[in-house]
Protein backbone atom coordinates (compact mmCIF):
# COMPACT_ATOMS: atom_id res chain seq x y z
CA UNK A 1 0.00 0.00 0.00
CA UNK A 2 1.11 3.41 -1.29
CA UNK A 3 1.80 5.80 1.82
CA UNK A 4 1.56 9.37 2.09
CA UNK A 5 3.77 11.68 4.44
CA UNK A 6 2.12 14.81 5.90
CA UNK A 7 2.64 16.66 8.51
CA UNK A 8 0.01 18.14 10.76
CA UNK A 9 1.54 20.87 13.51
CA UNK A 10 4.58 20.17 13.18
CA UNK A 11 4.14 16.07 13.88
CA UNK A 12 4.86 14.23 11.08
CA UNK A 13 2.43 11.61 10.33
CA UNK A 14 1.97 8.41 7.45
CA UNK A 15 -1.23 8.16 5.92
CA UNK A 16 -2.60 5.12 3.84
CA UNK A 17 -3.23 6.82 0.10
CA UNK A 18 -6.71 5.02 -0.18
CA UNK A 19 -8.44 5.41 2.80
CA UNK A 20 -11.68 5.01 2.53
CA UNK A 21 -13.26 8.56 1.94
CA UNK A 22 -9.39 10.11 1.76
CA UNK A 23 -8.20 11.67 -1.20
CA UNK A 24 -4.63 12.39 -2.11
CA UNK A 25 -4.04 15.93 -3.53
CA UNK A 26 -0.82 17.61 -4.54
CA UNK A 27 0.16 21.01 -4.46
CA UNK A 28 2.00 22.64 -7.60
CA UNK A 29 3.99 25.11 -5.41
CA UNK A 30 5.51 21.91 -3.67
CA UNK A 31 6.26 19.68 -6.37
CA UNK A 32 6.72 15.97 -4.66
CA UNK A 33 4.57 16.73 -2.04
CA UNK A 34 0.86 14.96 -1.20
CA UNK A 35 -1.65 15.05 1.14
CA UNK A 36 -4.88 13.94 1.80
CA UNK A 37 -8.33 15.47 2.14
CA UNK A 38 -11.80 14.19 2.27
CA UNK A 39 -13.22 12.91 -1.33
CA UNK A 40 -17.03 13.83 -0.84
CA UNK A 41 -15.74 17.57 -0.20
CA UNK A 42 -13.14 17.39 -2.72
CA UNK A 43 -15.36 15.93 -5.83
CA UNK A 44 -18.01 18.83 -4.61
CA UNK A 45 -15.68 21.60 -5.04
CA UNK A 46 -14.32 20.28 -8.10
CA UNK A 47 -17.59 20.00 -9.68
CA UNK A 48 -18.27 23.21 -8.55
CA UNK A 49 -15.11 24.43 -9.84
CA UNK A 50 -15.00 23.11 -13.29
CA UNK A 51 -18.83 24.44 -13.72
CA UNK A 52 -17.26 28.05 -13.26
CA UNK A 53 -13.79 27.79 -15.19
CA UNK A 54 -13.56 28.74 -18.70
CA UNK A 55 -11.75 26.57 -21.42
CA UNK A 56 -9.45 29.31 -22.30
CA UNK A 57 -7.58 32.31 -21.28
CA UNK A 58 -7.79 34.98 -19.70
CA UNK A 59 -9.61 32.95 -17.11
CA UNK A 60 -10.85 33.70 -13.65
CA UNK A 61 -9.20 35.18 -10.48
CA UNK A 62 -8.81 33.76 -7.22
CA UNK A 63 -11.51 36.16 -5.84
CA UNK A 64 -13.87 35.60 -8.84
CA UNK A 65 -12.62 31.87 -8.21
CA UNK A 66 -13.69 31.77 -4.85
CA UNK A 67 -17.17 34.24 -5.47
CA UNK A 68 -18.52 31.84 -8.73
CA UNK A 69 -18.72 28.13 -6.90
CA UNK A 70 -20.38 29.44 -3.93
CA UNK A 71 -24.27 28.75 -5.82
CA UNK A 72 -23.16 25.24 -7.03
CA UNK A 73 -21.67 23.94 -3.80
CA UNK A 74 -24.02 21.68 -1.51
CA UNK A 75 -25.02 22.98 1.22
CA UNK A 76 -24.72 19.58 3.06
CA UNK A 77 -20.96 19.69 2.82
CA UNK A 78 -20.27 23.09 2.22
CA UNK A 79 -23.13 25.03 5.01
CA UNK A 80 -23.55 29.04 3.65
CA UNK A 81 -20.11 28.08 1.94
CA UNK A 82 -18.11 27.50 5.31
CA UNK A 83 -14.92 27.10 4.30
CA UNK A 84 -15.11 27.26 0.34
CA UNK A 85 -12.28 29.52 0.30
CA UNK A 86 -9.64 26.52 1.71
CA UNK A 87 -11.28 23.89 -0.60
CA UNK A 88 -10.98 26.19 -3.99
CA UNK A 89 -7.50 27.19 -3.33
CA UNK A 90 -6.78 23.12 -2.58
CA UNK A 91 -8.43 21.93 -5.60
CA UNK A 92 -6.87 24.74 -7.84
CA UNK A 93 -3.68 23.73 -6.53
CA UNK A 94 -4.07 19.94 -7.42
CA UNK A 95 -6.05 20.42 -10.51
CA UNK A 96 -2.96 22.46 -11.67
CA UNK A 97 -0.22 20.47 -10.45
CA UNK A 98 -2.13 17.63 -12.62
CA UNK A 99 -1.92 19.58 -15.46
CA UNK A 100 -5.75 19.92 -15.75
CA UNK A 101 -6.01 23.91 -14.85
CA UNK A 102 -3.35 26.46 -16.40
CA UNK A 103 -1.58 29.91 -14.50
CA UNK A 104 -1.70 32.68 -16.81
CA UNK A 105 1.03 35.22 -15.95
CA UNK A 106 -0.88 38.01 -15.40
CA UNK A 107 -1.69 40.19 -12.05
CA UNK A 108 -3.79 39.14 -10.56
CA UNK A 109 -3.26 35.75 -11.65
CA UNK A 110 -5.80 34.34 -13.48
CA UNK A 111 -6.67 30.56 -14.11
CA UNK A 112 -8.26 28.52 -16.60
CA UNK A 113 -9.13 25.04 -17.69
CA UNK A 114 -6.79 22.87 -20.29
CA UNK A 115 -8.24 22.96 -23.91
CA UNK A 116 -8.63 19.49 -24.38
CA UNK A 117 -7.37 17.47 -27.13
Amino acid sequence: MRQVGRSVRGKSTILPANAAGRRVVENVNVPGYTSTVDAAKYEAMLRALFKVLPRRAPGLTQAEMFRSVLPHLPQEQFPAGAKAGWWVKTVQLDQEAKGVLVREPTKPLRWHRRKSG
